[in-house]
């Protein structure tokens, strides 16, 4: 097991401690937007040499599909006089994920510049930034952070006295999680209903109106002035390996101090819960963890042992990083309960474009909720993780597949609670 980071003493990049960040004045004072002159001025930074520092990083999207940003970004065809599109994807509709809105709050300015840069990199012409419409006061925030950057030459034309210019708009969303897929919210962003695309082509070949696109999550995008400030080394030397630099960790549930904290990746999840959460709400047993996120498969209490957030770990004990939205839930937790409502979300928020996701999410939810009830018969359960094989990789995007992994992986690990309600229930008719 890999040594845990030093966290303790580990000074925050993406959300220092630094009063009013969010004002513009008090970013540049910090040395903010001084990465994005520095790559307009400086001969040693071209729009590839850019690429590859980021892509030498290593930075993970922190999105949750954990692709590296800087080999998404090499895929964008060289520019043809026609417009190119970077895609900011602040939907952040994944249950049990809160962290892209610290940005917007605390340091939207690092955002922004980071946008910037990824821009100058692939020949942008405009950001389109998707923020979810419950949101509300967040977008205004962004706004605010958006109007400040054009008064102060950042965005717009000949962006710090260069020849480089590029725009930025907010598109709201009106809350529809299948928007957070990126070629689903690239068809809300042309004002469409929000139906998911067939891949191939991708976005970087066919994304919005038809440009090449490149769509990254928030935070990824504001990890990028740091690894232009500090070097692909310096950000690979931050945490796990396998995943490495800052994390936002969102955490939620059963714990004396839930919210979201920059740390190293590859925390140990019992270290997250006990030392930096302020351990279980009054004193009760751990009993499961979704670690990045709804979509993401549950793990029991003994999995948590030596288990740390990075990749490579998770997956040893069957589950993903996701986005790093951490839900701890205590001995008193129904896992009959906690399904039906996971599943509840997924079928409410399938766009009914793929039959399997579409009659798949109704079925599991039907069938939960008839264990929840006290009517399910241990058959239920095989007949549920039945239906999961029929969703999984059957469909356009993987709405199915977040809705499937909850249902197989809870019943699998938690099954003798699933019997013991539905032998309940058989009792009772009897």
């Amino acid at each position: 097991m890999a040594e845990a980071p030093d966290w303790k003493n580990y000074d925050p990049v993406l959300l220092p401690d630094i009063k009013n960040l969010h004002k513009i004045d008090v970013y540049e004072d910090n040395g903010g937007y001084e990465m994005i002159k520095q790559v307009l001025e400086s001969d040693d930074w071209s729009p590839d040499e850019v690429t590859q520092e980021v892509k030498a990083a290593n930075l993970k999207g922190r999105g949750g599909a954990g692709f590296n940003a800087g080999m998404k970004w090499s895929f964008m065809p060289d520019p043809d006089g026609e417009p190119m599109y970077l895609a900011a994807n602040g939907d952040e509709s994944e249950p049990g994920t809160f962290k892209d809105r610290k940005i917007f709050e605390y340091n939207p300015h690092l955002f922004i510049e980071g946008c910037l840069i990824a821009s100058y990199a692939m020949h942008i012409d405009a950001i389109h930034l998707y923020i979810r419409g419950e949101y509300k006061s967040w977008i205004d925030m962004m706004q605010k952070a958006i109007d400040d950057a054009y008064d102060h030459g950042y965005l717009g034309s000949n962006v710090c006295g260069s020849d480089f210019d590029v725009d930025m708009y907010i598109t709201s969303g009106a809350g529809a999680y299948i928007c957070g897929e990126e070629t689903g919210m690239i068809e809300s962003l042309e004002g469409k209903r929000g139906y998911p695309r067939t891949k191939p082509p991708f976005p970087a070949q066919y994304g919005i109106w038809g440009r090449p696109t490149t769509v990254n999550n928030i935070e990824t995008l504001a990890n990028v002035p740091n690894i232009i400030r500090n070097g692909a080394d310096w950000f690979q030397n931050i945490g796990a390996e396998d995943h490495p630099g800052p994390i936002l960790y969102g955490i939620s549930g059963h714990v004396n101090q839930p919210g979201v904290y920059e740390l190293p990746s590859g925390m140990p999840i019992r270290t997250l819960i006990d030392e930096v959460a302020g351990g279980m709400r009054d004193d009760k047993d751990l009993k499961a963890v979704i670690p990045g996120g709804a979509s993401t498969p549950v793990i029991r209490a003994d999995q948590v042992k030596g288990t740390t957030m990075n990749a490579e770990s998770l997956r040893e004990v069957g589950t993903l990083m996701g986005t790093a939205g951490l839900v701890v839930m205590d001995e008193d937790t129904d896992m009959v309960e906690l399904l039906w409502r996971i599943s509840h979300f997924f079928h409410h928020e399938s766009c009914g474009q793929c039959t399997p996701c579409r009659e798949g999410t109704g079925w599991v939810e039907k069938l939960l909720k008839k264990i929840k009830e006290g009517r399910g018969e241990v058959k239920d359960l095989d007949l549920l993780l039945d239906l999961t094989t029929q969703m999984e990789g059957r469909t356009i995007c993987a709405l199915a597949d977040a809705a499937a992994w909850p249902v197989r992986y809870t019943i699998n690990r938690f099954r003798d609670e699933f019997e013991e309600r539905c032998q309940q229930s058989t009792q009772a008719i009897a």
